[in-house]
């Protein structure tokens, strides 16, 4: 969400907006900080660090990204709190609450509509806090002036969801409700683990994931801090690249042909696949077969096993410990085999979504 330069004409708007909002701001701000100053009721650090202090729990909230909307609904939070989102909530048989919430911005990564944010008079904008395509501290340095406090939580990080899930609990007295969701959470990693923990080092498939950038360009491979690299590590790989620093980089063909890895996987990001989506275009299949055929990947382990697999974005959020077992059985098929792991994520969208799973959500190889 790269805060893109305002041409003239929003920037008049934005500013005529800022005088007629500037004194409630300022009111709110002032009664923050002698609220602050007696101690806040609920106190919270968001993933940037930034200590936040409210008197009460919020009642009006933008979201911009499905992933924070998903985490208050597992919390049982109340839909009438969100009062502005993005375009990505176009799915109104998954997001029937927000039919009528106005849009604040087309997308979690394009530009904020500060006319119709302002409008919206949210208390709380929440924002991814560490995506490379949002500058968080500029958003904060447009927003809080005017009494809109950033809230920056990501919910994509395997380390760090527990973390960001509590901030959301203790911001709307959802306490128990989460570790109700940590207890379903332990179940699945222990059933997950129980399989794969006495595997040796040798016995781990060696896994490059590929990033959606890689469509268009040379490969950009998942790294160290990606969520990616810790979801294959606890269902039993290893990221060939997981020693190199950053969430993505840009790797040399020939990294990748060194490497040899037991299994190509791909984030799915920008295939039509996961909810309600089922890839009628057969563009997943057509993408692996442009995979295989590049020079010299007819010698690498995962082609020739046909070990290639597109997942959907879903894995990559919230869902991805309920995704755990669906990844841990494409690694290891024979440990896994008496699992139905199509349970665990139906089970998440009937329990936190309220309705039945449709959809594709993992593309594997087929060979011609």
């Amino acid at each position: 969400m790269d805060l893109m330069p305002m041409n003239i004409s929003k920037l008049a708007v934005f500013q005529a907006a800022l005088i007629l909002f500037c004194s409630f701001g300022v009111y709110q701000y002032s009664v923050q900080e002698e609220n602050d100053a007696d101690g806040g009721a609920i106190i919270i650090i968001d993933s940037n660090g930034v200590e936040h202090s409210f008197v009460e729990s919020p009642t009006r909230v933008a979201i911009t990204n499905t992933y924070a909307a998903t985490v208050i609904r597992m919390l049982d939070v109340e839909s009438d709190v969100i009062v502005g989102i993005s375009g990505d909530f176009y799915d109104s048989s998954l997001w029937p609450e927000f039919i009528d919430t106005p849009i604040i911005q087309q997308s979690a990564h394009s530009e904020i509509d500060f006319e119709a944010l302002l409008d919206a008079r949210p208390e709380v904008y929440i924002v991814f806090a560490t995506n490379g395509m949002v500058d968080t501290n500029a958003i904060r340095e447009k927003l809080e002036p005017v009494g809109i406090r950033v809230l920056a939580l990501d919910f994509y990080k395997y380390d760090n969801l527990r973390y960001e899930i509590n901030v959301i609990a203790k911001l709307f007295s959802k306490e128990k409700e989460a570790n109700d969701l940590f207890v379903e959470f332990d179940e699945i990693e222990s059933l997950v683990e129980d399989r794969i923990g006495g595997i040796s080092e040798t016995s781990r498939p060696r896994v490059v994931m590929e990033h959606h950038a890689s469509l268009t360009r040379d490969p950009v491979v998942l790294t160290g801090t990606s969520q990616w690299t810790d979801m294959i590590e606890k269902a039993g790989g290893k990221n060939i690249f997981a020693d190199l620093p950053g969430h993505t980089t840009h790797v040399d063909m020939e990294a990748i042909l060194d490497g040899n890895p037991d299994v190509l996987m791909f984030d799915g990001i920008t295939f039509d696949i996961g909810f309600n989506a089922f890839d009628e275009g057969n563009d997943c299949q057509t993408h692996m077969n442009f995979i295989a055929e590049r020079p010299g990947f007819d010698e690498v382990k995962a082609v020739q096993s046909g070990s290639m697999m597109i997942m959907s974005g879903e894995f990559a959020g919230p869902m991805m410990i309920h995704g755990l077992p669906t990844l841990a059985k494409l690694l290891h098929p024979s440990l896994f085999e008496d699992i139905d792991t199509e349970y665990y994520l139906d089970n998440y969208f009937i329990k936190y979504h309220d309705i039945d799973r449709v959809g594709k959500f993992v593309c594997e190889f087929e060979r011609a």
